[in-house]
């Protein structure tokens, strides 16, 4: 049975469904659908140089691989490969083939340093390091069971604190661009980011068809957002964070916990079952929070990183 590699069909619902199955079956903690696939797609810039590839066999997709420049980075030249196989198809050549075309297409766009995050798992780690990746940091997946588990009551916000949804900023979201650009900047990574483009965070982030604004909840202090917690959910039972974080004026006042908190009580009400989120091993506060909130973890991945001549 002959594999082979091509470009993702954005006019293709086969396609798009089956990049999201692979991703799912190799990621089951992973919130992802064929419209936010086809999102990705269609929104992210130029300058990423975005191209998901898809292995084949039979016809059937068994394999993906999301391939991109870091567009939103002040350093250039950062690439991104991130490859994973159906479970069901492991060993028959697709994940080999879709990282050669990946780098082919990254080095053919001056990157000098491709980034990778591998599933932490012996096979994994050594399919990496044969094509002269080597570890960096590394990163948990968590889950937490929304439906049976326990969540921590739900806490009146202390004077001076208000508590809003997302969707209450309709009017004007450049308060919430702001909050999340600060508290992105400090996120624990490998690629320091930078958002300073505020009409490509509405489209690639805000309008993302996995993000859910009235589950989104912001602590507002004196009129100001000082920190949030971002939802994502498939439109059924599964709900993600996907970022949470505080102003740095406002850091050690626990608005972030608060802030997570509603969120989790206000998608529990929505009908979700499932809550993942997924943090840096180094993250210790975060970490912190989420045990707090009853999150376990089910996965780590090991960001893997090769340098170019």
């Amino acid at each position: 049975m002959n594999v082979t590699v091509r470009d993702l069909r954005p006019d293709a619902p086969a396609d798009l469904e089956g990049f999201a199955r692979v991703r799912h079956r190799a990621l089951p903690f992973l919130v992802l659908t064929a419209d936010s696939v086809a999102h990705d797609l269609a929104h992210l810039p130029p300058e990423a140089r975005y191209r998901p590839l898809v292995a084949v066999a039979d016809g059937e997709v068994i394999g993906t691989a999301q391939v991109r420049l870091s567009h939103d980075s002040a350093e250039p030249g950062q690439g991104h490969v991130n490859v994973y196989v159906d479970p069901d198809h492991t060993r028959r050549g697709a994940g080999a083939l879709l990282v050669r075309a990946a780098e082919e297409h990254l080095t053919a766009h001056q990157a000098v340093r491709l980034h990778s995050w591998v599933l932490d798992a012996p096979d994994n780690r050594a399919f990496a390091e044969r094509r002269g990746y080597r570890p960096s940091r590394s990163a948990h997946f968590l889950r937490l069971d929304l439906a049976h588990g326990a969540l921590p009551p739900r806490q009146d916000p202390p004077p001076g604190v208000e508590l809003r949804q997302g969707s209450d900023f309709a009017g004007d979201l450049r308060p919430l661009f702001a909050l999340d650009a600060e508290a992105a900047a400090d996120e624990p990574s490998d690629v320091d980011v930078e958002l300073t483009d505020y009409e490509a965070w509405l489209e690639e982030i805000w309008r993302h068809p996995l993000h859910d604004p009235a589950l989104t909840s912001v602590a507002v202090v004196d009129g100001r957002p000082a920190a949030f917690s971002a939802a994502h959910t498939d439109g059924a039972s599964r709900y993600s964070t996907s970022a949470t974080g505080t102003a740095r004026a406002y850091r050690g006042r626990g608005l972030a916990k608060l802030a997570k908190n509603e969120s989790l009580h206000r998608a529990r009400a929505a009908g979700c079952t499932e809550a993942f989120t997924g943090n840096d091993t180094g993250n210790g506060p975060m970490l912190a929070i989420n045990e707090w909130f009853g999150y376990e973890v089910c996965a780590t991945e090991v960001r893997y990183v090769r340098e170019l001549g």
